[in-house]
């Protein structure tokens, strides 16, 4: 089976899967929270301010900010789902590491940071200082729990990170002013909408195999049996 088709069947499968865990919906957001962290981490680099970040009930968001040039707005406005896309694939590659205890270390840091610098009130306030409580409940209970929970996590993230830009190349194709970043880098630069929401689908797609890749490899030397190596002494 081609392995692109192969990695398009698993994402659905995995799709489906999810949905059927209790709440699994609302750690959806996490996706969210990276995607605008991209947006507030570009503009800082380049050189402009962040006034704050929502984050809303539907999986929205929205990053406020001032920027002083078109160069800058271009990068800020690629910086949104890039950022899913590479987090994604970076948690596979923790998981491929067996790092899952360091990675909702870090993703906790992360919803920590957005609260200190840019959420300050509302739904998506009250999410972030839930959501790093329900982690770090998950790394004090440790073990196979809490490694399933990091899987969970990954597997939302990496859904959520291809269905994003495909939700974003079907409102460019319908409406075009209303697709979000592809419709502002349209604003900015003359090129359409779709081109850019078929840009940000394909290079979620490239990530998407990385991190399926990483999974895929780890599950087979899982089944693998032991082997142990060493010397007698005489």
């Amino acid at each position: 089976m081609n392995k692109w088709l192969k990695a398009l069947l698993f994402l659905l499968g995995a799709a489906l899967l999810t949905r059927l865990v209790p709440f699994s919906d609302w750690f959806r957001m996490l996706d969210t929270m990276v995607h605008e962290l991209g947006h507030a981490v570009a503009t800082l680099l380049m050189s402009g301010r962040v006034l704050r970040i929502e984050l809303n009930p539907d999986h929205s968001g929205v990053t406020y900010s001032v920027l002083t040039s078109g160069w800058s707005q271009l990068a800020v406005s690629l910086a949104g789902y890039v950022t899913a896309s590479l987090f994604a694939m970076a948690l596979f590659y923790g998981y491929s590491r067996q790092k899952q205890a360091a990675g909702l270390a870090v993703i906790s840091g992360l919803a920590l940071a957005s609260i200190l610098l840019f959420v300050r009130s509302g739904y998506g306030l009250g999410w972030l200082i839930a959501f790093i409580v329900v982690n770090a409940l998950f790394l004090l209970i440790g073990g196979r729990i809490r490694n399933f929970y990091y899987l969970l996590l990954a597997f939302l993230c990496l859904e959520e990170s291809v269905m994003g830009p495909a939700t974003l190349l079907l409102r460019a194709l319908t409406h075009p002013s209303q697709a979000g970043d592809a419709a502002n880098l349209a604003q900015l630069t003359g090129v359409p909408a779709m081109v850019w929401a078929l840009l940000f689908l394909v290079i979620s797609m490239i990530c998407a195999m990385s991190a399926l890749q990483w999974y895929w490899k780890d599950r087979k030397r899982s089944r693998q049996p032991e082997t142990m190596h060493g010397s007698i002494s005489r």
